[in-house]
Parts: structure tokens; C-alpha cells; sequence
């Protein structure tokens, strides 16, 4: 499978790259006639469209890009285009009014062109002293003064008064605080990803102590469950998958590496030595066993095993994966954008690209492992205490009969056994550099068989961002280092969105992917920047900064919204309310087993293959040279939706209907559709159906002495809270016409509550349990039951 660049690639790609800049340059504001211009929000831009060209004594100046999203191409010395003070003497001004097209910034060519209102506003801020501001992102971390809001009382810890500040400016009030069952639910789904039980959600509405949110708040994070609900979007970052993509799709075993991540998460790992072990815990003094398991992060990319595949060609898309899963997920750049020209918008170059990438182009690892199965080196065998002491006895058996000269069959046999009970211990896969270094180029136009032989490139940082310490090393250590370091501007602010993003639904920055040009800017760019502070003063704490946003009022506010506020804010990105958003695709799963009573929650172990279509992979990937789909049966059937087996070519199904990724690639911000056909799932999946019926048994059993009482403890075991009386009324007459329905139709009964595999319960009659569970199912499939708010 080839990546090579071909000529229609090469168009598509600056196709798009004109397109985008016209969409970029149309959509730029322009400062009002009088208003003081301010650079980041109304220049940068128009500046950052790179759409303006070097006029010079010769062809190939005037030819050359004039990249005026730098300070060094904007302000520069050498020739300048700008006198600050002076749009009249500037020769910038002058070429964007011109009319000569040998002149004419941009130029006719480029298809684009500047608005008199953009024209305008740069004339206006050369006119104001051309004061230059680079990329709020690229800029330093510098913890802002808390304001002081006017209303007294409401805030609760800082972050409460950068909100209630904003809101303030614009004449608006935050919302009032969210009722107890409701904010003990979303707290609970926030921190551990399953609701609290019954009588737990009873007994916090119940406590009058004034401190019991905080105490809840520890009880969570404290739970193993926490630790779990955390992974779930590391893995979507680390692209973690149970198979190696590609056409072969093989099962390969990384589980234990996700198992990794949740202790880590369980044990408040600090997020400095949670990344320095992922990217370098093989190269820290004296690695342990569990330092090297964390290396897998970035082993997690897909495999090539298909035959004919180019080794050397594969070998550079796997460290191109690891430079945009790193770049992404802990900086927040669109660094693969570098790969085959300078980024059209961000400060990278293609030679920082590829410097970058000799971070990664040194593992002892072959590009391709033809129609090779299971992990591939370099791995590790995870044997327990049994597993070595039963290798250890196979190995004497074979070693005893090699001295007595046993027969050649006897020999063949004892040696088999052993070989295959040593295959069936996991094993992960794992970082580790090759004993000598590769030597890197820069890949004329991104190929792998065009490098510049001209000049080899040491790893190294981008320059824009400074580069690596003097004594730091040139390895994914001195990388790591490099990320931390004070001076660097994104590290912390791209973590603490990201658990903002967890919390709310939506980063602080929007588009938690791209932090650069193209990306949206901060709702509340101090607000970011307090908490990146915060969160490096804090050691890096990650339990601190959960406690921290959730025992903040803004986020204990209700969500619900007047019309008015709605339409001003519909995104809620002044934060004016309390979040509310679907339940990501294995908490809806989750949440249906749990109200049923149904979840396994043992925590890690092997990936499990819970209901599925039958013959889907064999329809989808043509069996792809893998064993079929083999369904689990008895608990694992009931386990969380974290350890479902993402095979990367057919993504399960009740996964990718709520939009979770197929892994392929890293993900560190989910879509979020409302499709009829997740309504179709939650009311025919097996899965679905039998929670329901579960859930219906249980009331029935243990709900109450009247059908009133049981539909409210229905209703409080999937939503937390008691149902409103107009809501238990719909409930009532539902029941009612139900339960005729399946009076008359026993056929009908008996199909719908033998959904599934777990045990009925005997001796309920068959009409009520199926008028039951037809209203469980509905219940389940509510608005409200599916979403955090």
C-alpha cells in the first residue's frame, strides 16, 4: 500500500490549500472605523493567509513567499515592508492598495484579494504603531490576575470569577445551581463514568452535612472506576486498538498497555512523569517493567503486514504517525501539515518536521512484518508468578528428556507443549531504539525514496517554539523534557483543555486538535491560561485539577437555559450554564447494563466480544486472514464498554452508532451526531432489549407492592432522580396499553423476554414482565438518560 504523492494528490492538495486561505481570508474581520485594531483578532488574520509576495531586484525574489504570520517576515530589518507610524512610507501598504498586477499584493494569480475594510485595518494598525502580538498559543504562560466580579458570594474558587467576570461584561448572570440528583449524576459520570447507585443518589440528597459535594467528589476520584472512565479518552489519543488496521487486520495484544493506563490514572500518576513514561520510559536510569509497558503508547500506530509492502517506505509512515499522534495529543499542532512543505499557516518547516521526526525514526523496528500475527518487535512477555513457574517445569521436561535421549516424538512433543504455552503469555509491544542511530533528511516532497542527502538533521524541536536545551539529549527523553520545560508555550495549556473538553463537553479551546492559526481561539484565553499555570504549580497534579473545575460553581450550575440566553449563546461557550451533552458511545452501553444490574465491573484484563451481528467482520473485512468473531458468554459478556475489542477495520457497532472512533488514527476530540439510528439501537439491540427486560424483572421483584412504585424506582434507576407526575403519568398509561397488548399476544410477550443471555427470573408472569420491559426500553431510550447535564 503505497503513499507516494501523485500529481492528482499534489493538485487536490493545493487546491485545498487555496480554498482554505479564501475561505480563511473571507471570514477575517475588520476593526471598525475609530476603534483601536486589535492585532491578534483583527490583523493576524489577514497576515496569516500567506498570501502576499517578496518584491526584489530579481526573478527569484520576487518569486519568493514573504511569510508575514512572523514577526521576522512582518517586521523585518533587512528591506523592511512596514514603518510603523507610517502607512504612507510603508511598502506594505502601498503593493495591497496598488493596482499594477506586477505590484498587487496579494497577487491577481493567487485568486484571492483583501476587502477595503481589511485594507483598512491594516493601514490603521501601521498607522498605530504596527505593535505586533504573535499567536496567543505560541506566546508565554503567564499566570493572569484573578478579576474581581461585582456580585459577591457566587464564586466558589477562581475559576468561578474569570466566568462570572465575562458574564458580568456582557450583562448576563450565571444560572442557578443544579439540583442535587442531577449534579450528583453528572458528577458521578464525569469521574467515573457510571451513574451512582440508587440508594447512593438517595442518601447524598438526603445529607445535610455542608461539605458532602466535596466528599462525593473525593469518593469518586478515589474510585478504581475513576481510573477507567479517564483511559477511555486517552485511548481515543493513542489511537490503542486490539487489531493492526490495514488490509490483514490481525489481533494483536495491547491490552495490557491500556491496563497501564488506568492504574496510572488510579494512582494520580503526575501528567509530567505520565508523559515522560509514555514517550521515554525505556530510556529514564534503570527502567522498570512498568515504565517499558508504558512505551506502548506509541506502539499503538497500525502495522503493515501485507506481502509486497516496501519496508523502508512503511518504516517513515510509521514515525510520520508518531510525529502527529505526539504533536496532537500533547501540543495541539497540525504538525503532519510540515510533511511535505512548510505549514501554510502555522511556524513550522519542513526541515522542523523532520528534525522532529528523528525522534522516531531510530526504533529497533522493521516498517513491515509480512503476514506476521500477533505483536511484532520490540515487546515485552508478561508471564505471572504461575506462568513461570509452569514454563520452568516444561523446561526441565524437555531439558530431562534431551539427557535420557527420549525418542525424537517424545522430544517433539514436550517441545511443543512448551512452545505453545510460551506463545500464550502476553506480551505488549514496546519502544526501544535501534543499537545505531538512522541517519534523517528532509523528504522532497514527503516521499521516502527522495530524501535531501545534502544535509542529515539531528532531532531538535521546532524552532518557533525554541529549541532543545543545551545537554538536553537528542532522544525521546530530551523530547520529553522539551514538552515540560517553562518556557514551553501549549504543554499545559493543551492538557488542561483537555479535562476542561471531558468536563463540559467543549475545550475552553474549541478545536482541542489545533491550537495554531486555524484553530479557534479561547473562549477564555485567562481562564486557560490561570489553569495551565495552576496545573504546573500543582505538580501536575490531574486529581487536583478534576477537583478543582468540579467543585467550581460554574460547573455545579443547571443546565438549563432561557430562550433568550439560547439564542446569544447556544454553544453555551460564555459558560452561563451548567454542560450538558450525549453520553460518549460506551457510557450509553454502560449506563443501560448498570441500571439493569447487569454490569461486570472487574476492572482490566483481556478484551471482551460482547453481542454482535452475526458474520459482520466476515461481510465487512472478508474475514481479512483472522479468526472469526467468537462471543463471550456468562460476566464477560456484562463488562464495560472500555474493554470491548476494537478490531480497526469493522469498529463494533454500538460503538461507532455514537460516534466513537474506528482507532486508526489519534482522536482527541469526538464527533457528535443525533442519528435515527442510534434510537433504532437503543430500542432493538440485544444488548438494549435485554437490559431493559433485566431492569423490568428487578422492579418487579424488588420495585414496590404497586405498579406506581415500581415505575418510579424504574425511572430512578436509569435517571437518578424520581420522574416528575406528569412524567409517571405518561409512564402509567403506557404500562396500561402494554400490558393489554401482551395479554392478547403471548407469542409477542414470549419473543420480547427471552432477549438475551442472562437467566430469567421464574415465576413472573410473561404479559406484565413484557409491558415491563417495553416501557424499561423506553425509559432507556430518553433524551435524558443518554445525556449529562
Amino acid at each position: 500500500m503505497s503513499t507516494n504523492v501523485t500529481p492528482r494528490s499534489r493538485l487536490r492538495e493545493r487546491l485545498m490549500v487555496v480554498l482554505t486561505a479564501c475561505v480563511a481570508l473571507a471570514a477575517a474581520g475588520a476593526a471598525r472605523a475609530g476603534d483601536a485594531v486589535d492585532f491578534r483578532r483583527d490583523v493576524f488574520p489577514i497576515l496569516s493567509n500567506n498570501c502576499f509576495t517578496c518584491h526584489g531586484p530579481d526573478a527569484k525574489a520576487r518569486k519568493a513567499k514573504l511569510r508575514l504570520d512572523l514577526k521576522s517576515g512582518a517586521l523585518r530589518t533587512d528591506d523592511p515592508i512596514i514603518s510603523a507610524g507610517k502607512r504612507s512610507e510603508s511598502t506594505l501598504f502601498e503593493r495591497i492598495t496598488s493596482h499594477d498586477p506586477d505590484d498587487q499584493m496579494p497577487p491577481p494569480k493567487s485568486g484571492k484579494s483583501l476587502t477595503q475594510a481589511q485594507i483598512e485595518t491594516l493601514g490603521r494598525w501601521i498607522d498605530q504603531g504596527a505593535v505586533w502580538k504573535g499567536h496567543w498559543a505560541f506566546e508565554p504562560v503567564i499566570e493572569p490576575r484573578v478579576p474581581a466580579p461585582k456580585r459577591a458570594g457566587w464564586a466558589r474558587n477562581p475559576i468561578d470569577a474569570f466566568v462570572l467576570a465575562r458574564l458580568e461584561s456582557l450583562g448576563l448572570e450565571p444560572a442557578a445551581p443544579a439540583a442535587d440528583p442531577v449534579l450528583a449524576r453528572r458528577l458521578a459520570l464525569d469521574l467515573t463514568g457510571l451513574p451512582l447507585a440508587v440508594e447512593d443518589a438517595q442518601a447524598f440528597a438526603a445529607d445535610l452535612r455542608p461539605d458532602k459535594y466535596d466528599r462525593l467528589v473525593d469518593r469518586l476520584l478515589a474510585s478504581p472506576h475513576h481510573g477507567e472512565r479517564m483511559a477511555m479518552d486517552w485511548l481515543d489519543d493513542a489511537r490503542y486498538a486490539d487489531t493492526n488496521g490495514y488490509q490483514n487486520d490481525f489481533a494483536r495484544t495491547m491490552w495490557p498497555w491500556r491496563d497501564w493506563v488506568i492504574r496510572a490514572y488510579n494512582a494520580n500518576t503526575p501528567f509530567d512523569l505520565f508523559l515522560t513514561e509514555q514517550l521515554a520510559g525505556d530510556l529514564l536510569p534503570n527502567p522498570t517493567l512498568e515504565q517499558r509497558i508504558a512505551t506502548g503508547f506509541n506502539r499503538n500506530n497500525r502495522t503493515v503486514t501485507e506481502a509486497g509492502s516496501l519496508d523502508e517506505e512503511w518504516r517513515v509512515e510509521n514515525a510520520v504517525d508518531r510525529i502527529e499522534t505526539t504533536a496532537t495529543v500533547f501540543l495541539g499542532l497540525t504538525m503532519g501539515c510540515a510533511r511535505c512543505h512548510d505549514h501554510k499557516y502555522d511556524p513550522i518547516t519542513q526541515t522542523d518536521f523532520y528534525q522532529f521526526m528523528g525522534f522516531f525514526y531510530s526504533l529497533n523496528e522493521q516498517g513491515v512484518y509480512t503476514e506476521q500475527r500477533g505483536n511484532v518487535p520490540p515487546l515485552v512477555s508478561l508471564p505471572t508468578e504461575a506462568d513461570r513457574k509452569h514454563l520452568a517445569e516444561l523446561d526441565k521436561a524437555v531439558e530431562a528428556a534431551r539427557a535420557r535421549k527420549a525418542p525424537k516424538n517424545e522430544l517433539d512433543k514436550l517441545t511443543k507443549e512448551r512452545d505453545e504455552f510460551k506463545a500464550s503469555i502476553p506480551s505488549v509491544m514496546i519502544m526501544e531504539d535501534a543499537p545505531k542511530p538512522r541517519p534523517t533528511y528532509v523528504l522532497k516532497r514527503g516521499q521516502y525514496d527522495q530524501p535531501d542527502r545534502s544535509r542529515a538533521l539531528e532531532p531538535d524541536a521546532p524552532e518557533a517554539l525554541s529549541r532543545l536545551a543545551r545537554g538536553v539529549p537528542r532522544n525521546r527523553l530530551g523530547l520529553s523534557k522539551w514538552l515540560l520545560a517553562r518556557d514551553n508555550p501549549l504543554t499545559a495549556r493543551v492538557a488542561v483543555n483537555r479535562i476542561w473538553q471531558m468536563h463540559f463537553g467543549v475545550g475552553l479551546v474549541k478545536t482541542q486538535e489545533n491550537f495554531g492559526v486555524q484553530g479557534e481561539p479561547p473562549s477564555h484565553p485567562e481562564l486557560l491560561d490561570w489553569l495551565a499555570a495552576e496545573f504546573v504549580r500543582m505538580g501536575w497534579d490531574q486529581k487536583a485539577l478534576h477537583r478543582l473545575i468540579v467543585t467550581s460553581a460554574v460547573y455545579r450550575q443547571a443546565s438549563r437555559v432561557e430562550p433568550s440566553l439560547l439564542a446569544r449563546d447556544p454553544e453555551n461557550r460564555l459558560l452561563g450554564r451548567g454542560p450538558r451533552f450525549r453520553l460518549p458511545a460506551e457510557l450509553v452501553r454502560d449506563n443501560a447494563l448498570f441500571a439493569a444490574g447487569l454490569l461486570t465491573q472487574r476492572v482490566g484484563g483481556p478484551s471482551i466480544k460482547p453481542y454482535q451481528p452475526a458474520g459482520l467482520w466476515e461481510e465487512l473485512a472478508g474475514g481479512a486472514g483472522e479468526a472469526p468473531y467468537v462471543q463471550d458468554h456468562g460476566p464477560g459478556l456484562y463488562r464495560r464498554s472500555l474493554y470491548i475489542y476494537r478490531k480497526r477495520t469493522v469498529p463494533h457497532p454500538a460503538l461507532a452508532t455514537f460516534d466513537a472512533p474506528s482507532r486508526e488514527i489519534c482522536q482527541v476530540r469526538r464527533a457528535r451526531t443525533n442519528t435515527p439510528l442510534q434510537a433504532l439501537g437503543l430500542l432493538n439491540d440485544v444488548t438494549y432489549v435485554e437490559a431493559a427486560r433485566r431492569l423490568a424483572e428487578q422492579v418487579l421483584k424488588d420495585g414496590g407492592t404497586s405498579d406506581r412504585a415500581r415505575l418510579e424506582t424504574l425511572f430512578r434507576r436509569a435517571l437518578g432522580r424520581a420522574p416528575h407526575p406528569q412524567e409517571l403519568a405518561v409512564l402509567e398509561r403506557g404500562l396500561e396499553r402494554r400490558l393489554a397488548v401482551y395479554k392478547a399476544d403471548q407469542d409477542a410477550a414470549a419473543k420480547l423476554i427471552n432477549q438475551g443471555e442472562s437467566p430469567r427470573v421464574p415465576g413472573l408472569d410473561p404479559a406484565r414482565l413484557a409491558a415491563f420491559t417495553a416501557t424499561a426500553s423506553v425509559v432507556l431510550n430518553l433524551d435524558e438518560t443518554i445525556t449529562v447535564e
